[in-house]
């Protein structure tokens, strides 16, 4: 009685229903799948430069521990540097995993505003006079990192004030 049920034709369970779904929509969900794959390629390639990362600057500091190098002050900045820069590291890692989770907009802007500063002060912190062809070219990139910085810190304040969140930077 194979017949008796109405059926016309005997379809396999996983193509039941794809006819009625139109090609943009198919062809959109693929895409939707690529871009989570490439996301999550790029979050394990952070996670990956973060452990290199950390493993070297272990390496630099064990060098200069050994070489005596440790004392120098230019020696640090460069450690200080380093850590800053893995600090970038892991708030992109973040950014990426937040895209990935499909985390909301605001919590994606605000780290993106946290590497900003983080990039900044780095900057800040391994700023010299010296490698500029004269000090207007200095102190014009000095001024420049300042407007950036202070931007940054407003766009914290104005995000912090009209989220009403006095947890904003505990997190």
């Amino acid at each position: 009685m194979s017949g008796d049920d109405g059926s016309t034709s005997p379809r396999p369970a996983s193509a039941e229903g794809a006819d009625d779904v139109p090609l943009s929509d198919r062809y959109s969900r693929l895409v939707d799948r690529f871009v989570r794959v490439v996301e999550l390629a790029a979050a394990t390639v952070f996670a990956l430069l973060f452990a290199v990362g950390v493993f070297d600057l272990i390496i630099q500091i064990l060098g200069a521990v050994r070489s005596g190098a440790i004392t120098d002050p230019l020696v640090v900045i460069g450690f200080i540097d380093t850590g800053l820069l893995l600090l970038i590291i892991v708030e992109v890692y973040q950014t990426v995993l937040a895209y990935v989770n499909e985390n909301d907009t605001r919590r994606i802007v605000r780290l993106v505003i946290y590497t900003g500063v983080i990039a900044m002060v780095r900057k800040a912190i391994i700023f010299r006079t010296g490698e500029y062809a004269s000090t207007q070219d200095a102190l014009l990139a000095a001024a420049a990192y300042g407007v950036i910085i202070l931007s940054l810190v407003a766009l914290l304040w104005i995000e912090r004030t009209a989220a009403g969140d006095a947890a904003l930077l505990t997190e």
